[in-house]
């Protein structure tokens, strides 16, 4: 990867605060999400980035925010970077949700206890991305922050792999980054955490 390679950042949201009373895409970030943001904006990635894209959904915005203060940006809003429909369940104890995101990820044509089919958020992300690509213009370095269900189904398109968990991101609690060079589309560096990439 060159130095003067046009690059677009996919970034998941850090860590949130989970609050069962309120709906999950209004959940904001927690203090330690918020701490986790503002050291990524000093991470490699970050550096350059001229062009600043994010889900609707509160936690995207609030670390999109984060990054856009530091790079004097304002961030586009897309309602098709969202995290895969899951008001049908609406907030899940951590243990069901994790076994309803394996059966997700591993029937992605079955809609599993209501949710939104993992086939069609994946046809969705990459929808935004082509229209991320659209409005980004002649920008060298452009991040979308939004959500790490989404980004494992773009993550899996991109890399010509079928729908799995695989490309999910490591850890727990979100805030991680992929990188993709352009117009390749290619995936030139995997999941890593924002803090540290």
């Amino acid at each position: 990867m060159t130095s003067d390679a046009r690059l677009l950042h996919f970034v998941t949201h850090p860590e949130v605060l989970i609050d069962p009373g309120v709906a999950v895409p209004d959940w904001p970030l927690s203090e330690r999400g918020r701490a986790r943001m503002l050291l990524s904006v000093s991470a490699p990635w970050a550096a350059d980035v001229d062009a600043l894209f994010c889900s609707a959904e509160r936690k995207a915005r609030d670390a999109a925010e984060i990054l856009a203060a530091a790079r004097g940006l304002v961030p586009v809003v897309l309602e098709e970077l969202g995290e895969n429909d899951r008001s049908a369940t609406g907030y899940l104890p951590r243990a069901e949700f994790e076994a309803t995101a394996d059966l997700f990820f591993a029937h992605p044509e079955t809609s599993i206890r209501g949710w939104e089919r993992a086939a069609d958020a994946q046809a969705r992300i990459l929808r935004a991305f082509e229209q991320v690509l659209g409005l980004a213009g002649n920008a060298r370095r452009i991040a979308v922050v939004a959500h790490g269900g989404v980004g494992a189904l773009l993550l899996s398109a991109l890399s010509g792999e079928k729908i799995s968990r695989a490309t999910d991101q490591p850890g727990d609690g979100g805030g991680n980054v992929f990188t993709v060079s352009l117009p390749e589309r290619q995936v030139v560096a995997g999941w890593r955490r924002i803090d540290a990439a």
